[in-house]
């Protein structure tokens, strides 16, 4: 008896995420009638950063990756989100063709993804990159243009100095810099945050019109 042919994983974690960031959207705005979806721009971030990390530090790629596609597949279940996008992904990948030995590894790195800054390091080498990946995308210039597209997709009209106004008063970014596990992301977070503030900084003095002093 022929077995059934099973899905391509790659395709299928995307395919996955695409859906939950949609019902994502119609459960905060009611339709998918929205400008921006910030949860899709976020993991497609994530999963660049985390691929790339996964070359420099020798994690496995293809748990990187996966973990990386659905490390927010639940996160409109708030808090809880990491250990059911765990469960998720232990049962969804098992319905792919991805290797079956790594897929406890998949779940564990998400799981662990948690959290914008650690008072422990983690110690498993994917979870690492995932969560170094997930918070670089949080904290540069990155996070600024997904912030602002996220803010404006709804139908509230948003003033822009009020809008610099939430973004300078984040206080929880060296803390994030610091928590970072690789070298590679503690250099590039700590550009990042750098980044971040000359941006804030450079547009209130153009919007005041500071720029016209000598």
């Amino acid at each position: 008896m022929n077995l059934p042919e099973q899905r391509d994983w790659h395709q299928a974690v995307q395919e996955a995420m695409r859906a939950a960031t949609e019902q994502e959207i119609i459960t905060r705005y009611g339709s998918l009638d929205v400008s921006f979806n910030y949860r899709w721009e976020h993991v497609t971030s994530v999963v660049s950063l985390a691929k790339k990390l996964a070359q420099l530090t020798g994690a496995d790629k293809d748990v990187v990756e996966a973990a990386a596609w659905l490390h927010d597949i639940r996160k409109v279940s708030g808090s809880a989100h990491a250990v059911q996008g765990a469960e998720f992904a232990s049962a969804f990948l098992k319905e792919t063709d991805f290797p079956p030995e790594k897929i406890d590894r998949v779940a564990e790195a998400i799981r662990e993804h948690i959290g914008l800054w650690l008072e422990e390091p983690l110690t498993n080498l994917e979870a690492m990159v995932l969560w170094d990946a997930d918070k670089l995308a949080k904290i540069g210039l990155t996070a600024v243009f997904h912030w602002i597209g996220g803010s404006l997709a709804g139908s509230e009209i948003k003033d822009i100095r009020a809008l610099i106004q939430d973004m300078k008063q984040v206080d929880w970014q060296e803390k994030t810099v610091a928590s970072m596990h690789s070298e590679p992301a503690k250099r590039a977070a700590r550009i990042r945050l750098d980044h971040y503030h000359w941006l804030w900084k450079a547009l209130e003095e153009e919007l005041n019109g500071d720029d016209l002093l000598p």
